[in-house]
């Protein structure tokens, strides 16, 4: 299985580690022709609105749309952003998932943390919580039509949701050595 990593901008390099290591290969995608045959896409964290002028400058955006429309896509941090319908924020966006996102909802660099979190749709028995690295993470304001809250911080803000084929998370799964949200979206992929 290949999976794609949108490598325009911010940490594709780290999701493309932890995809290998689970024997999977990843692609970096930096144009349209990238995405062929890909049984999947990851959009990294990183700057949100750079990704989307990158992805103007690169014709990506449509291309992105439709194989969206098909294909499994997780954003995290600036990629699930990316991947909104609303940003509250005059910046390209896919418009694929309904969720409407607010950006640096923590604050700045300064004030990023990490948090241990229940998961139970990762757990599979062992109730282990997931360690969240957010670093100027945004939060998912709402969820709305198909989409659903994945993950709550313990004050009720969302921050992972799940739209049939498509993920975002606030956060940086990619960051830790915890691999259960990468091996959730491969899952993803096959359904």
């Amino acid at each position: 299985m290949e999976i794609g990593v949108l490598a325009l901008q911010g940490d594709f390099l780290e999701h493309c580690q932890i995809l290998q290591a689970l024997d999977v290969s990843p692609r970096l995608v930096k144009l349209p022709r990238d995405l062929s045959g890909l049984k999947g896409l990851i959009i990294p964290g990183g700057e949100s609105t750079t990704i989307g002028k990158l992805a103007v400058a690169f014709n990506m955006i449509e291309p992105l749309r439709l194989f969206g429309q098909t294909q499994a896509v997780w954003g995290t941090c600036a990629g699930a952003i990316f991947l909104s319908k609303d940003a509250k924020s005059d910046q390209p966006l896919l418009n694929l998932m309904d969720i409407e996102v607010e950006r640096n909802a923590f604050g700045r660099q300064v004030d990023s943390f990490e948090i241990d979190l229940q998961a139970p749709f990762l757990d599979k028995g062992n109730h282990k919580p997931f360690h969240a690295v957010f670093i100027r993470a945004p939060i998912i304001k709402s969820v709305n039509g198909r989409a659903q809250n994945l993950l709550m911080l313990p004050d009720g803000r969302i921050v992972a949701a799940r739209q049939d084929k498509l993920l975002a998370t606030s956060f940086h799964p990619e960051l830790t050595v915890d691999i259960r949200f990468h091996q959730f979206f491969l899952e993803m992929t096959k359904s």
